[in-house]
């Protein structure tokens, strides 16, 4: 039983009235000599909650209104008695209300599924193609059948002549021009129920020989494509047959959902006569007979445990499973056997086919995966370890190491060099003390070479004489040291700026690598969990089937679809049997989703099944509900990928 169901009749079992006195744990036999006595009732009454149980019980329960009372018996036993047959009444009533619930809700689902399997196949011209080519053999088989049934009536014995074209011409004669001939319908059998939907137009006789060609090849291609388009047509066929009967089950279970106040109120209620309505309503619902009349007071236990008796006998034996009457409609889709018989016959020579192709090739085979692995080896150790080991080295050395370009060590010593250069010099030359020499020191520290430029520009002024006697030379090896450790210098600074984007240069190097693991392990992560089955949540495929019937349900508050056999109109806040039991089976597919992939005692999950609980409350008008599926759509939208169409291209 579902959980909107179980939630209905433990809701419906509380509000059974009980009399005063504690009923004992015993549980006596239903065949006691008691007669009408209150222990049978009570036994009677454990076991009306079990629906296994109650045809067992109404029968005991018939038998004991059956019975004369007892002369003698006291006024408040009597009374006791009296309220233990309503009590036991009322919870079989519960009990079958609740069957007759799950009876519809699960033929309408059943009846959902293999419509949108058909839809599935029907929005497809290759799904079409596949289905044509797996119901093949037996359309084969029942056109084989029907020509062998055609012989035997006519008494003709069966030879290779008879499937000539002229021979079954004339064993099937046409039946008309827009009417599908028999073996058409041998082959696709939806034909005898509806005309053929498309047309050839013939050119006409007084038409140019080379116009009755062209319209002749104009119409070769759709002769190619009629068995897919016969194909289609069998597909939306059974799909808009299947619709009806998912509305007929729909507005049945509308009609009983709507009930569930009828018999709130009747169980509550002191007359009993108010629960032989209901359960003569019941019965008009579920169809287990006509309509009789409303029984009264004095007689209306006893009218409700015959109509509850015959709902028994018509929820037990009057409904055949779903599935067993689809196939008998030939509206279920085929069988398992049937899809897969072209794979079972083409995989095994492909299979061996690529078997002996991979063996002849091994050794190739072999070398590709050498050449992959030591393809991923260097990957891994020299674009993604090294470079991460670069990093972690930066991190820990920080400053620690020399410069990329130049040292400092070779700076100083350039720089050392120029300076005892230059104050060598200046003592021989311009015969500085120590305080100068000081001085002098802390210029060339600073990059200022004026004393030495100074005796550059009194040699040059004799450049021959002071090249042989002065100090021309040691004046421009001086200016080359200090354009070396200004060189020096510069490349000092470049070092320093790299050094300082040294990390960043090490992670902009990884990057590519992380990239590409990325991408791979999520790829790997969503081939490991099936991107096509139990994903997060389900996967993808659950999600966009969740997404559709939140659309569904919407559209169904929005815009209330015509019922085919009630035409009463309803309120506008209020909504229609076929409405609400739509509405109904939708919501119970958001349940089960929910039951099944949404995390255990997760908030998700509660949240989630409130809001389908108050979906599912038939008090609750058009509005308030409307108002659900928008809290719904904003607070589950963005977590089950809603916003995105269910995260699946349409």
């Amino acid at each position: 039983m579902s959980t909107f169901v179980s939630h209905i009749t433990q809701s419906l079992t509380v509000k059974i009235r009980l009399p005063t006195s504690a009923t004992p744990p015993g549980t006596p036999s239903l065949s006691s000599n008691a007669g009408t006595s209150a222990d049978t009732l009570r036994a009677l009454y454990l076991r009306a909650d079990d629906y296994e149980s109650v045809p067992e019980c109404l029968s005991t329960l018939a038998n004991l209104e059956s019975l004369p009372s007892t002369s003698g018996s006291a006024h408040g036993r009597d009374a006791e008695k009296e309220t233990l047959r309503r009590a036991v009444v009322a919870r079989a009533t519960v009990a079958l209300y609740g069957r007759a619930l799950q009876v519809y809700l699960e033929e309408a689902r059943v009846i959902e599924n293999e419509l949108e399997w058909w839809m599935e196949i029907e929005r497809s011209a290759a799904n079409v193609a596949l289905y044509l080519l797996q119901t093949l053999p037996n359309r084969l088989l029942s056109l084989a059948q029907t020509i062998l049934d055609a012989l035997r009536t006519q008494h003709l014995p069966l030879r290779p002549s008879v499937l000539t074209p002229s021979s079954l011409q004339s064993l099937f004669p046409s039946r008309g021009a827009f009417r599908p001939h028999t073996l058409t319908v041998a082959l696709f059998p939806h034909l005898r129920d509806q005309p053929y939907t498309f047309a050839f137009l013939l050119p006409s006789s007084s038409q140019p020989r080379t116009s009755k060609i062209n319209a002749c090849l104009s119409a070769l291609p759709r002769l190619a494509l009629l068995p897919l388009e016969l194909a289609r047509g069998e597909c939306a066929y059974k799909r808009e047959t299947l619709a009806k009967l998912r509305d007929e089950r729909a507005e049945a279970l509308g009609m009983l959902a709507g009930m569930r106040d009828e018999l709130a109120g009747a169980l509550t209620a002191l007359d009993p006569v108010y629960l032989a309505v209901f359960a003569t309503t019941l019965r008009g619902v579920v169809r287990a007979s006509a309509g009789s009349q409303t029984p009264h007071a004095q007689d209306a236990t006893a009218a409700a445990v015959q109509s509850l008796q015959l709902i028994s006998v018509h929820l037990s034996s009057g409904f055949v499973s779903p599935r067993t009457t689809l196939q008998n409609l030939s509206l279920a889709r085929p069988s398992r056997l049937t899809l897969l018989w072209p794979r079972l016959l083409l995989l095994p020579p492909l299979a061996l086919y690529t078997v002996q192709r991979l063996y002849a090739s091994r050794a190739q085979l072999h070398e590709i995966a050498q050449d992959a692995v030591e393809t991923l080896r260097g990957f891994v150790e020299g674009w993604l370890l090294a470079p991460l080991r670069d990093i972690v080295r930066t991190v820990r050395a920080g400053d620690a190491d020399g410069g990329v370009i130049i040292t400092r060590e070779s700076v100083k010593a350039d720089l050392d060099s120029l300076k005892r250069m230059a104050l060598a010099l200046a003592g021989e030359r311009l015969k500085y003390d120590e305080t100068q020499m000081a001085a002098l020191a802390a210029l060339v520290q600073r990059g200022d070479l004026t004393p030495v430029m100074q005796l550059y520009e009194e040699d040059i002024k004799r450049p021959l004489r002071s090249a042989v006697a002065g100090t021309l030379l040691r004046t421009l090896f001086i200016q080359v040291q200090k354009a070396k450790v200004d060189i020096d210098q510069a490349l000092a600074g470049i070092d320093k700026l790299l050094k300082s984007q040294e990390l960043t240069f090490a992670f902009v190097g990884v990057a590519p690598a992380l990239a590409i693991v990325y991408v791979a392990g999520g790829y790997f992560r969503s081939v490991w969990r099936g991107g096509r089955g139990r994903g997060r949540y389900g996967g993808k495929h659950r999600l966009a089937s969740v997404w559709l019937k939140m659309r569904r349900i919407e559209r169904l508050l929005i815009c209330s679809p015509a019922s085919p056999t009630s035409h009463s109109s309803s309120s506008v806040s209020s909504l229609p049997p076929l409405t609400a039991g739509l509405l109904l089976l939708s919501s119970s597919h958001l349940r089960a989703y929910a039951e099944q992939y949404l995390p255990a005692r997760s908030r998700l999950r509660e949240g989630f099944l409130e809001d389908v609980g108050d979906l599912e409350d038939p008090t609750l008008g058009r509005v308030e509900k409307l108002r659900v599926v928008e809290r719904m759509w904003r607070s589950w939208g963005a977590v089950l990928g809603w916003e995105n169409g269910g995260e699946v291209g349409w």
